[in-house]
């Protein structure tokens, strides 16, 4: 089976199955208690892989690590010393696995959730101790607890909500026995690749079911791919202020393994406000075994930037779109707004220069924003938007189509900004320019609300973009794309909506002529009205036959 179709089958069984058990708790509460689980699960598995690993390893005398049979009395001695030393922390820490307790292990939990409050099992890590069971849910905080103890790396990760869930604590057990079913073999995916995939489509499927409130943990993956495609995140220092559950961290991992890219030439930094969504993140990097620094605690990127001497190559933000009231506690000579003090009525353009503070003199920045933000004149928006693009820091607009999100129906935009568009390695001198990009009519209606890209909708934008930073086959297409000197953008009032520029579509000839074709159209309309008629007169018929008149 390809990975692809495997991993399909996985995630569709998995959401059904999950879904059942989703009775009594909202999808918020419910997201925690499975992507939690979920986390537990990983850093088991991995480190009973490792264990496995280590046994193989004491019993090969090619080893290092080989334990001599010869050297014990009798077999059980032998393998009690192998048993020791599978409990020893260092051969798992050398390899970067967490260290996993046994409360807190996979099979601790498995076993022991059908117990009824009262029993006591014995848990053994290095010394016996005496366990007794209150609750599931307290059993798995306890877990949680148990491995942020040991994993200082993990402190305040882990969501240790579960035994105040209001939930039937039996659900929790079944839920235990459903994440145990994740098959984490297949030939050519490591476990780590499956937990990851369905994280991220559990975390895509709870924003669903969250509606409006889904959007401030999750951004649709199309347009996260869309951004890291055209941003290309090779190396360097990648930065989200707004990191939500780390989509673009994800999804640059993604584009830097699909070309042959070396994860460790990227450096994480993110932030995040909500305390339980930076728990999310974090445990989204820690499964794909990505470092991160999302700063100290989960903090207002406004108030208390956790990464003040940060500049970083790459910076991509999905921001809450048009904030009111964001900037209580922030001076108005704030260092970031080198461009004009942003309004406290909208936050769009503190989020854009926060994130311009902080971009490397030779780095690029991609920002989902509101597609007012492209036009608005209020307050000092209007100033702040040309003092960027007398700046020549703004390189491509990108309009999108509507439905995109799960969230809001506000349209939206993609701004690109860079400090130096000068011409270096391969890319062009675009100085002075701008590329507009009108994909309003790219993707495809997904189901009955939502709208969707298409992996060639993703490389036609990427690929354009691409084109014109490199100064090789790209060519103005009406109603697409266009490259806009900043001359001609003064001419537009500094207004930045793509549509302005790029024009119409070119019509494609059909070879009707005007008069047949008008004559044929007004005949197929009189032919639509006379059977309108006919049904709205049956249909009074049917009515006066029940007794009511219209």
């Amino acid at each position: 089976m390809s990975a692809q179709k495997f991993l399909q089958d996985l995630e569709k069984k998995l959401w059904t199955a999950a879904d059942k058990l989703r009775s009594t708790l909202d999808a918020a509460q419910y997201k925690h208690a499975v992507l939690g689980l979920f986390f537990v699960k990983y850093v088991s598995d991995a480190f009973d892989i490792r264990r496995q690993e280590l046994i193989a390893q004491f019993q090969n005398e090619d080893h290092d690590y080989y334990l001599n049979p010869g050297d014990y009395d009798s077999d059980a001695e032998y393998q009690a010393e192998i048993a020791a030393e599978l409990e020893i922390r260092d051969y798992y820490t050398e390899k970067n696995v967490f260290w996993v307790p046994q409360l807190a292990r996979w099979e601790t939990l498995q076993n022991n959730s059908k117990l009824p409050p009262g029993s006591e099992i014995v848990i053994k890590n290095g010394k016996e101790s005496v366990y007794t069971i209150r609750s599931v849910g307290r059993l798995i905080d306890d877990a949680l607890e148990a491995i942020e103890k040991d994993n200082p790396k993990l402190k305040g990760v882990l969501n240790k909500q579960y035994g105040r869930l209001q939930i039937d604590q039996a659900k929790l057990g079944e839920l235990i026995d459903l994440i145990a079913t994740i098959p984490f073999v297949h030939e050519s995916l490591q476990a780590k690749d499956i937990l990851g995939h369905v994280y991220e489509y559990f975390l895509g499927q709870f924003a669903l079911a969250e509606g409006k409130k889904g959007g401030q943990f999750y951004t649709p993956k199309s347009i996260v791919t869309l951004i890291v495609e055209m941003l290309q995140p090779f190396s360097g220092r990648v930065y989200d202020p707004a990191m939500g559950s780390g989509g673009f961290f994800v999804q640059s991992e993604q584009f830097i393994k699909e070309h042959g890219g070396k994860l460790g030439n990227v450096s994480i930094y993110g932030q995040e406000y909500n305390h339980t969504t930076w728990q999310l993140a974090a445990m989204n990097m820690v499964i794909r075994g990505l470092d991160f620094n999302f700063g100290k605690e989960p903090a207002n990127t406004f108030t208390n930037d956790q990464h003040l001497d940060l500049r970083a190559d790459f910076v991509m933000a999905n921001p809450p779109f048009n904030m009111k009231e964001w900037d209580t506690g922030v001076a108005d000579d704030d260092p970031r707004w080198q461009y004009g003090k942003p309004p406290s009525g909208n936050a769009n353009f503190a989020w854009l220069q926060h994130m311009l503070y902080h971009l490397a003199p030779g780095g690029s920045l991609g920002l989902l924003l509101a597609n007012g933000s492209m036009s608005s004149n209020t307050n000092t928006e209007g100033d702040i938007r040309r003092a960027l693009v007398e700046n020549d820091l703004v390189e491509c607009m990108v309009a999108l189509p509507g439905q995109l999100f799960t969230n809001t129906q506000i349209p939206a935009c993609i701004w690109f900004l860079t400090r130096n568009k000068k011409a270096r390695g391969t890319l062009a001198d675009r100085s002075g320019k701008v590329l507009f990009i009108d994909a309003r009519n790219l993707g495809y209606m997904k189901d009955r609300v939502l709208r969707d890209f298409k992996s060639e909708d993703i490389q036609r934008v990427a690929g354009v973009f691409h084109a014109w930073q490199k100064g090789e086959g790209y060519a103005d297409e009406a109603g697409f794309c266009c490259s806009a000197t900043l001359e001609e953008i003064k001419k537009h009032d500094f207004v930045l909506t793509p549509g302005r520029y790029v024009g119409a579509a070119d019509e494609v000839e059909d070879g009707e002529p005007f008069a047949e074709k008008m004559a044929r159209l007004t005949a197929q309309l009189q032919e639509q009205f006379a059977r309108s008629s006919e049904l709205e007169g049956e249909i009074k018929r049917n009515l006066a036959g029940l007794g009511y008149e219209c």
